[in-house]
């Protein structure tokens, strides 16, 4: 039987695959801090299920190849909205 710890973390992977997810986001949609994402989709689902941990992964470095190009947007957007002001 699996323990409430392992099947978070399985959600929580699933999750991230689905939608292409950020850790911050899942976070904010599972109600959980990004320390417990990471902590649970790094460590827990590499023991659990090595074939899911390995798309999360996926997932998760081609978010952080992508993280300076959406501040950068994001930026853009914030200054863009104070000049119109």
């Amino acid at each position: 039987m699996k323990s409430i710890v392992e099947e978070r973390a399985v959600e929580l992977g699933e999750y991230i695959v689905n939608q292409r997810a950020t850790v911050r986001a899942t976070a904010k949609r599972f109600g959980v801090s990004k320390s417990t994402v990471h902590k649970d989709v790094s460590e827990r689902l590499k023991k659990i299920s090595p074939t899911l941990y390995k798309q999360v992964n996926d997932v998760l470095q081609l978010n952080k190849a992508e993280r300076h190009i959406r501040g950068g947007q994001a930026t853009k957007i914030k200054y863009l909205a104070h000049h119109q002001k």
